[in-house]
């Protein structure tokens, strides 16, 4: 059973970082990574994936130079850095996984999601 663990959201400022973290059991080797986010009455949005190996990354257009995805394979955990934060990165954040070595921007490409933790960013 694979199980997927969100932590580090909380609520900050405006021009606040906040780090979150993704730990994948039995072991997060095999899977690409994905993180989104979803706000009240809108859809899931994509912002960001990373390969198996972390060589590879995307993000969604409004996180790009702000935020930032790594992964540590040996600690199965997948990170998200975000930077500069504005109310409007307020949503439940939610990473997933995928079973193939891909970079993939929509949510029906991940086998796998966790629980989410709510990130809220006052003005």
């Amino acid at each position: 059973q694979v199980q997927l663990v969100e932590s580090g959201g909380g609520l900050v400022q405006a021009g606040d970082s906040l780090r979150l973290s993704c730990e994948v059991s039995p072991g997060i080797s095999g899977f690409a990574m994905g993180w989104f986010r979803q706000a009240p009455g809108k859809e899931r949005e994509f912002v960001s994936a990373i390969t198996r190996s972390g060589y590879n990354t995307d993000y969604g257009d409004s996180v790009k130079g702000r935020f930032t995805t790594s992964r540590d394979n040996a600690k199965d955990t997948v990170y998200l850095q975000m930077n500069s934060l504005k109310p409007e990165d307020t949503a439940v954040y939610y990473c997933a996984a995928v079973d193939r070595d891909i970079i993939a921007t929509r949510p029906l490409s991940y086998n796998y999601w966790g629980q989410g933790t709510q990130v809220t960013v006052s003005s």
